[in-house]
């Protein structure tokens, strides 16, 4: 009985609780007023801080220096002269500049001290932010500048000077910037999803290259392949695959420098054709209104044409595609191609080596042009020794026949089972290239060319023995080639046709092409597919060649 009384009885309330209309408890009370305390305390320090900033705004000497640029409304009557940091690397001491660059790397020294590192492409220069000068540089700009995000675009005037040691973290070395003002353009995110500082590193191979990021033995994080291609925009901006791009500009202008000295004409040739252009390559098929049409594998159709439209000379740069499912770096389903095709006299030799001075003229203005040099150093900062590409002294290339090429990997004991497969039958005695393989060759025909290990494998020997990178491969066999390549006069199984090496990596090909019609029709109706149409138009003897931009400029 009393159990139920007591467990009727209501219970005491806790202190801190207070029934409803009832006065706060003391510990309620108390609680209240620690937490006002705290809320104008903060106040209070906030307004501190307020007021030294509007005191420091007020006597900042240079806040007319720095900050946000603001554009003006209309043109200005005299125009402002920029600077590219490219042209800093022969700038004169104290040469007042005004640029627009991006911020590479920022850090306070201390608070009279600030470095930036600012970039413009592949082009990078120290700048510094010191307090006092004839401009009355503040702290406050100090301290601005060492806080700027990385990737920002900023203008910056300043004045040139030497600095005391060589600054080795920048390709411009000799010089650095002084600053006498500074504005952002356009302020990046705080945090981007890469660094570009950090990308300035060859990205992992393998099956690492899908991995999450892992780290350097520097602590610093290696950027996948998988997160470069995510975020292109940011991976193409370190330095050195910009200075790619621009070396591969300099690769176009200074093919087309060397057709325009000889009097070559560009023709703009079509992408889209009404068949495929090549027999050993896939095509991208499309649809063309109501038509099947095709991307093209090669501008070669259209270059005969030209010539026999009485052009003489003509070369073409444009895309090239290709239907390769292949995951190699010699094989792109879209490339860049340098394109030529032009009328021969006499021998198909005398184009050849019109070829390969071309080549040479290339391969050495890119190693002795002061703006090339200077790129290709940028690259060997994170690919070293990218421009160590030997030459042959002169104009003149080594030139071997491809049975030559086969002896050479022959009596070096390269893959001797898999050259069993390379087999032909020079009827001719007294042809020069007869019998340079094993004596149990007797297959009338070459059945396949060299593979990519025995490419490889053969520059090496003929970078051992002649000591080139460079070199040419002629007399190809016939079975190999496409239908329209030229036969050879004294034995009809090979071909005047050639490939291009650069260090073992075939670049390019050429052949003397078919200029006689009948002969043209019978291989045409004997190709795999054949051709149902073959135009009757007067030939002449001509050659082409085609190479690859992105080829070249892997192996330069």
């Amino acid at each position: 009985m009393a159990s139920q009384e007591e467990s009727s009885l209501p219970s005491r309330p806790k202190e801190e609780e207070s029934a409803e209309g009832q006065a706060p408890s003391k510990s309620a009370l108390k609680k209240a007023a620690k937490e006002k305390e705290k809320a104008e305390k903060a106040a209070k320090r906030q307004e501190q801080e307020r007021q030294q900033r509007e005191m420091a705004e007020a006597n900042d000497t240079a806040k007319h220096l720095y900050g946000a640029l603001s554009l003006p409304p209309e043109p200005s009557a005299s125009s402002q002269q920029f600077t590219e940091l490219v042209d800093l690397y022969d700038a004169k001491e104290d040469q007042k500049v005004t640029v627009d660059v991006r911020v590479h790397n920022a850090r306070v020294q201390s608070a009279k001290l600030a470095f930036l590192v600012v970039r413009e492409g592949a082009h990078t220069i120290q700048v510094v932010i010191a307090e006092g000068g004839v401009h009355k540089i503040s702290r406050q700009m100090v301290k601005w500048c060492g806080g700027l995000n990385t990737e920002s675009i900023v203008r910056i005037k300043g004045v040139v000077k030497q600095p005391h040691e060589p600054v080795t973290s920048t390709s411009i070395s000799n010089y650095e910037l002084h600053v006498e003002s500074i504005f952002i353009i356009s302020a990046a995110a705080q945090q981007l999803p890469i660094q570009v500082k950090d990308c300035m590193r060859p990205p992992p191979m393998g099956d690492e290259a899908t991995q999450a990021e892992e780290q350097a033995a520097d602590g610093t994080p290696i950027v996948s392949l998988a997160a470069r291609l995510n975020n292109r925009v940011l991976d193409a901006r370190t330095a050195a695959n910009n200075a790619i791009f621009q070396l591969q500009s300099g690769v176009c202008n200074l093919f087309m420098e060397h057709m325009n000295k000889h009097k070559f004409t560009w023709i703009q040739s079509s992408k889209i054709v009404g068949a495929a252009t090549e027999g050993g390559a896939g095509v991208f098929e499309i649809k063309y209104f109501d038509t099947k049409a095709y991307l093209t594998q090669s501008p070669q159709f259209f270059k005969q044409m030209a010539i026999a439209m009485d052009m003489k000379r003509v070369c073409d740069i444009g895309p090239v595609f290709r239907a390769e499912n292949s995951n190699t770096h010699r094989h792109l389903t879209e490339f860049t191609g340098l394109d030529f095709e032009m009328v021969i006299r006499n021998h198909y030799h005398e184009v050849l080596t019109f070829s390969e001075q071309l080549m040479i003229s290339i391969i050495r203005a890119l190693q002795t042009r002061e703006e090339y040099k200077r790129l290709t150093k940028i690259v060997e900062q994170v690919y070293p020794g990218a421009g160590n590409f030997r030459l042959p002294p002169g104009d003149d290339a080594i030139r071997i026949t491809f049975a030559e090429g086969v002896k050479m990997l022959n009596e070096a004991g390269v893959e001797a089972a898999e050259l069993d497969d390379l087999r032909y039958y020079l009827p001719s005695p007294s042809h020069p290239h007869r019998s340079l393989l094993s004596s149990s060759t007797s297959s009338p025909l070459m059945s396949s060319p060299l593979s990519t290990a025995q490419e490889r494998a053969l520059g090496r020997l003929v970078s051992e023995k002649y000591n080139t990178d460079f070199y040419t491969m002629d007399k190809y066999p016939r079975r190999i080639r496409p239908f329209y390549t030229h036969p050879d006069p004294a034995s009809p199984h090979l071909s005047n046709s050639y490939d291009f090496f650069m260090r073992g990596q075939e670049i390019m090909s050429g052949a003397q092409r078919i200029h006689d019609y009948e002969a043209l029709c019978k291989n045409m109706r004997e190709s795999d597919p054949p051709w149902i149409h073959c135009p009757r138009v007067s030939g002449i003897t001509r050659r082409l060649l085609n190479g690859g931009v992105r080829r070249m400029e892997v192996e330069v």
